[in-house]
């Protein structure tokens, strides 16, 4: 009896354990492209599938070199050369995706990426027309081994036709421009990367019919440019270069009857216009402080030099008409006198293009003195008093103001001013001011009162300042 119940038994918890394998393998079963044999074909692009992976299994032959568990493999052969892009944006677990050439078993390495910026992966390389690359998706992180639902796309973007040397476009009269697509460039075998460091590049040709200079740009502006002189990729002499992301044009004497290559490399997500024409001129203006200086000034100038075609300068150059010159961009200058002073300043860039300009600069010399400060020797409380100025003018006729200020126990104080005319003279005579004043008990308390006066210019500046102010002698108040 009791070994007839144990078989029934045996035979209840086998049925079970098949009702639970068979469950189990009919909700995670393996999706078709689970073996690199049975790979999906992508046929033409854009492509894009879902498919969900959570059954998906690890064969032997799968290559280590990226994530590999859990894989599922994609393949395409593409018609023409170009770039692609594949990613696995859009699915809902940690994906890592891979591509490889070759046979299975014997898998060469073209791009892995396990996490582009998230839990899904992205992938860009160069595609040989008529070469099968094998995209594998394997499951990533710690311990996720069963997939779920995966998003494959992937696109080819066609090369340019000037994609290789030998291809480059021919430029024609200048100015000239041409739109590229860069992301489907290439960068060929043996095409040299250290002057313009990247994978997305372009040519173009020129031979120019006369000797000057050219200007070579991009918009978008950060685009790297180098240009050489040559006839073959590996025998090729630079002529100059501006690095990716400088945003810099590329300047240079090009010599008639010469034929240039332009290697144009973009970061391979836009489209760059290249643009070859005949550099513009600099242009080129001055400063120079003070603004009105006089004969005692040391004149700071300063050069305001520009050079659309970006190659720089060489070489400054100022004459400032008074029998002196200098090379320095911002030099310093006395003039020997009063007077209107011609000064030219040029400038020659680094590819030998000039510019210049003139402009005057006036000099001149104001100057007026405070010689005497006339006061009586006492005075008492409420009586008003006529303080004298006396200013000297040598140079130009000017309009001074004088300020009186009288003392007090901490410092001077206003005490009135008087504006008037004074005219230059050469004679020694000056211009008198009288400015009443009251004496207070203010005063009084301190026993008595000094004046200061100071004059001042008023449509120029003095170029002697110092001796603009004089003291008077106390004043006894009674």
């Amino acid at each position: 009896m009791i070994r007839r119940s144990v078989a029934r038994l045996a035979v209840a918890c086998a049925a079970v354990v098949a009702l639970l394998v068979a469950g189990q393998t009919a909700a995670y079963a393996a999706p078709t492209n689970d073996d690199f044999s049975a790979a999906t074909t992508v046929g033409s692009t854009p492509f894009t599938t879902t498919i969900d992976t959570t059954g998906a299994t690890t064969d032997p032959t799968d290559p280590t070199g990226c994530a590999n568990r859990g894989s599922v493999w994609f393949s395409f052969t593409p018609a023409v050369d170009g770039r692609v892009e594949a990613h696995t944006y859009g699915s809902d677990y940690y994906s890592v995706l891979s591509a490889w050439t070759g046979e299975q078993g014997s898998l060469t390495q073209v791009a892995c990426n396990d996490d582009n910026g998230s839990q899904r992966s992205r992938i860009r390389f160069a595609v040989t027309a008529g070469t099968t690359y094998h995209l594998l998706v394997g499951t990533g992180g710690f311990g996720d081994t069963t997939g779920g639902s995966l998003r494959f796309s992937l696109d080819q973007a066609v090369a340019p036709a000037n994609d290789d040397f030998a291809d480059a476009i021919t430029v024609g009269a200048l100015p000239y421009a041409n739109t590229q697509n860069y992301a489907g460039a290439t960068r060929e075998g043996g095409e040299s990367s250290f002057y313009v460091s990247s994978a997305y590049t372009a040519w173009y040709a020129y031979t120019p019919t006369t000797t000057g200079s050219i200007t070579a740009r991009t918009n978008p502006g950060y685009a790297g440019i180098a240009a050489y002189t040559g006839s073959s990729l590996t025998a090729l002499s630079l002529v100059g270069y501006t690095p990716l992301y400088d945003y810099d044009p590329l300047t240079f004497v090009a010599q008639a009857g010469r034929t240039y290559l332009f290697q144009v490399g973009s970061d391979g997500s836009a489209a760059h216009t290249f643009q070859l024409d005949v550099a513009a001129d600099p242009t080129v203006d001055f400063y120079h402080y003070p603004s009105e200086p006089s004969s005692y000034d040391q004149v700071s100038l300063g050069s305001s030099a520009y050079d659309p075609a970006g190659a720089g300068f060489a070489s400054f150059a100022w004459d400032f008409g008074d029998g002196t010159t200098s090379t320095e961009p911002y030099p310093v200058h006395r003039f020997p006198g009063d007077g209107d002073w011609t000064v030219r300043h040029s400038v020659r860039t680094l590819d030998g293009r000039t510019a210049s300009v003139s402009h005057v600069v006036s000099v001149r010399t104001h100057d007026v003195a405070v010689v005497k400060l006339n006061v009586p020797s006492t005075a008492r409380v409420g009586q008003t008093i006529g303080v004298v100025v006396q200013v000297r003018n040598t140079r130009y006729d000017e309009n001074v103001r004088v300020d009186l200020e009288r003392s007090t126990p901490t410092g001077f104080v206003p005490a009135g001013s008087s504006t008037r005319p004074v005219p230059a003279t050469d004679s020694g005579k000056t211009t008198r001011f009288v400015i009443d004043y009251t004496v207070t008990a203010a005063d009084l308390a301190v026993g008595k009162v000094s004046f200061r006066a100071v004059a001042e210019l008023l449509d120029a500046r003095d170029a002697v300042p110092y001796d603009n102010e004089l003291r008077s002698a106390p004043v006894k108040v009674a």
